[in-house]
């Protein structure tokens, strides 16, 4: 089966790294819509000078712009997309699956891979994607292998092997957001995260990395996702160094060409956590990295204090310019600096005060670094042919393409051409990534070309056959941009969120069980509005399908996740699009078709205006879910687990923060943010969102504020009055 090896490029220097190691494909961004808006990124001049060499040595070449985007963002975004695809890139990696759509409609050629951060998790979503134009998703990297496998069969699919994992599911993360204003589905994520918590369960009160995941890394494990139909075996990186572009992806070419890889020098340019396999194999011990928090390295030796020296015991050779972490009991206490050799290891350099015992990773491998860097540029092997008759132009054939000399070859008065001067000078490849193979070189008596002439053959054979394997450039077309007119209605309907819609006085009640293996109908029954059943962004296809029988009593589904549009339309069923759509912009409001629509809670009430359809509703008041975790934080300590639905979640300034625990196949987590939400909403329909409150009777159709706030001591007006970057 083909695969394809898929490497970051942060930059230029990543790019080449990737590419010269074995790389298939690089993926890279722009200056604006990429997710990773503070790697270097890209303007089109140097994107246009990267595609000519990638294209040559047979390496494809896509572009992220994956990120959310607003409604004043809309034609900038559709002329951007546009012109990197007219000059000659091979895919564009898109977030918003409705603008997407909605590109593929005004530019049908356009190839289109589906980020992860749209959060492709089950058949469902696969078969929309598909439908929708389409031609690859990335999957969220929390897809199960068996569900990999269901959408290997409709879709082209690539998968992370090797890289950063975020702690929340795939574009469901507001933590950034919310707490410090710059949002990660805009590619601005200041990373919360990664930050020291502690949350009050027995075994976990003291502060840690709590919810940091170590680096992903799926090994020999590669060879059961090739089983399971991938395509794509993608490494996560654009802001790694190109040492550890370098590295990771020797790492992967060799194991997919059938050798031993080498996990040691990825481990010393980035490791993590010392890895986990990844939720695609099942939560493992190593998946959250409570301890360290950054680049581990890879074990040097042990810490022996000898006369106040702290001598690395160690059988390797190190010199000036390596670092060095120090770990205690599997925790960070300072870092070192390679100082002198010595007997039976070398002396570390450090501020710290080390012990007998302590050990040593080395984070920069200074001779390792420069060797990864140098590799040799990627060439193309060419076959090479000539005839040079006297009386006819000389003729160059170049893996089957033909080019003729200026003048006609003339009878040789004295020196004539020889074939060993033909290779000579054809073995000069000047700029061009050739690397020249002679098959037959024929001269047909004693022709004469001077060597101005000769030269000047050779440079139009390799600039003629390198223009024409690197420039693919496309027609640019004009977009003639027309935003979708939407009739702005004030929609006067309330919808609420919570786990008993009995007693609960709205329009429309979403339920949100605590365990989707519990019989539904009790607490349903009592309520007189549309009845809509929560669905998370995660989702398998196994738990959809065990729900089939438990939904005769709802109207419809309220949905977080993209699969929710062809699951309502395999169902039939109304479709409520959840928060979880980020809907952001009148054109994805045009392509969707749903019943009711939730506004992006990323948006301000001022951003929101032009979006106020007769359908559309704003989360106005009650839990603001910031992170969803399809994972256990508790290292699924299920012995001991004391099964618990609401845990309080501390940050190092003691702000409380809340984790929601519910039952679907196994226990999943959401958490919410340290303040409610409570904000002026009269534009639209106001959705109030009590997941975790038990008590919310009199509290929806008041409108009083007032209420609200003796309901929350804390609480925050969100993005309501300002934007969020």
């Amino acid at each position: 089966m083909k695969t394809e090896l898929l490497a970051p490029a942060g930059g230029v220097e990543s790019a080449y790294a990737a590419i010269n190691n074995g790389a298939d494909a690089i993926y890279l961004g722009l200056k604006d819509f990429s997710a990773r808006s503070s790697a270097q990124n890209f303007e089109y001049e140097e994107l246009l000078k990267l595609l000519g060499y990638a294209h040559s040595v047979g390496v494809k070449v896509f572009v992220a712009m994956n990120t959310l985007v607003k409604q004043s963002e809309v034609e900038g975004f559709l002329n951007s997309a546009c012109k990197v695809w007219s000059l000659g890139v091979d895919a564009i990696i898109i977030q918003d699956l409705f603008l997407g759509k909605y590109l593929k409609e005004i530019r049908p050629d356009i190839v289109l891979h589906l980020s992860t951060q749209a959060g492709t998790c089950n058949a469902f979503g696969a078969r929309l994607a598909k439908n929708f134009g389409f031609d690859r998703v990335i999957l969220a990297r929390e897809t199960k292998l068996s569900e990999i496998k269901k959408i290997a069969n409709i879709i082209e699919t690539e998968v992370f092997i090797q890289g950063a994992l975020c702690t929340c599911f795939s574009g469901q993360c507001y933590f950034s957001s919310f707490v410090g204003g710059n949002s990660g589905n805009r590619g601005k994520c200041k990373q919360p995260c990664r930050k020291k918590y502690s949350i009050m369960r027995k075994g976990f009160e003291e502060k840690s990395y709590k919810l940091s995941l170590s680096d992903l890394s799926v090994g020999e494990k590669i060879e059961d996702l090739i089983k399971a139909g991938v395509y794509s075996f993608k490494i996560e990186g654009r802001l790694r160094r190109p040492e550890y572009v370098a590295a990771a992806v020797y790492h992967y070419r060799s194991l997919l060409d059938g050798k031993n890889g080498d996990l040691s020098a990825v481990k010393r340019t980035f490791n993590r956590g010392n890895y986990t396999k990844g939720l695609a194999f099942g939560q493992d011990k190593s998946f959250i990295s409570s301890a360290v928090q950054g680049h581990i390295g890879e074990f040097a030796g042990r810490i022996k204090v000898v006369s106040g020296k702290f001598i690395c015991e160690s059988n390797e050779r190190f010199e000036n310019g390596d670092c060095f972490k120090i770990l205690r009991d599997g925790k960070e206490v300072g870092g070192g600096v390679y100082y002198s050799p010595c007997k039976g290891g070398f002396i570390i350099s450090s501020k710290e005060r080390l012990k007998n015992g302590d050990k040593a990773f080395i984070t920069t491998d200074i001779s390792l670094n420069k060797k990864l860097i140098n590799t040799e540029n990627k060439v193309k092997e060419v076959e090479i042919s000539a005839e040079f008759e006297v009386g006819k132009l000389p003729k160059v054939v170049i893996c089957g393409e033909e080019y003729f000399g200026e003048d006609v070859l003339l009878q040789a008065s004295s020196r004539p051409l020889t074939k060993d001067e033909v290779i000579k000078n054809f073995n000069k490849t000047d700029i061009y990534p050739f690397k020249p193979k002679f098959s037959q070189i024929k001269i047909v008596g004693d022709s004469f070309l001077t060597a101005s002439s000769l030269n000047a053959l050779r440079r139009k054979v390799y600039s003629g056959y390198f223009n024409k394997i690197s420039t693919q450039g496309r027609e640019e077309k004009e977009i003639n941009y027309i935003s979708p007119t939407i009739k702005a209605v004030n929609n006067k309907k309330t919808a609420v969120i919570c786990q008993n819609l009995n007693g609960v006085l709205a329009d429309i009640g979403v339920l949100k069980p605590f365990d989707y293996n519990a019989d539904f109908s009790q607490a349903i029954k009592d309520f007189s509005g549309e009845k809509f059943l929560y669905l998370p962004a995660y989702f398998t296809s196994e738990e959809i399908e065990a729900l089939k029988d438990k939904i005769q009593d709802f109207d419809g589904l309220y949905c977080e996740g993209y699969f929710g549009v062809e699951l309502c339309r395999a169902w039939g069923k109304k479709l409520f699009a959840g928060v979880g759509f980020n809907i952001a912009n009148s054109v994805a409001l045009s392509q969707i078709n749903a019943d009711y629509i939730t506004l992006s809670k990323e948006l301000s009430l001022s951003e929101i205006k032009p979006l106020c359809a007769e359908n559309a509703f704003y989360l106005t008041a009650g839990d603001l879910k910031i992170m969803d975790l399809i994972y256990c934080p508790f290292e699924k300590s299920c012995k001991n687990c004391d099964k618990k639905q609401i845990y309080e979640l501390f940050d190092e300034n003691n702000r409380c923060f809340y984790i929601n625990r519910y039952l679907a196949s196994e226990c999943r987590f959401e958490v919410y943010n340290c303040a409610n939400l409570i904000c002026e909403n009269d534009l639209c329909g106001k959705l109030f969102d009590f997941s975790t409150q038990q008590d919310i009777n009199g509290l929806i159709l008041s409108e009083k504020q007032a209420t609200l706030k003796e309901k929350f001591t804390k609480y925050t007006k969100g993005h309501s009055q300002n934007t969020v970057l």
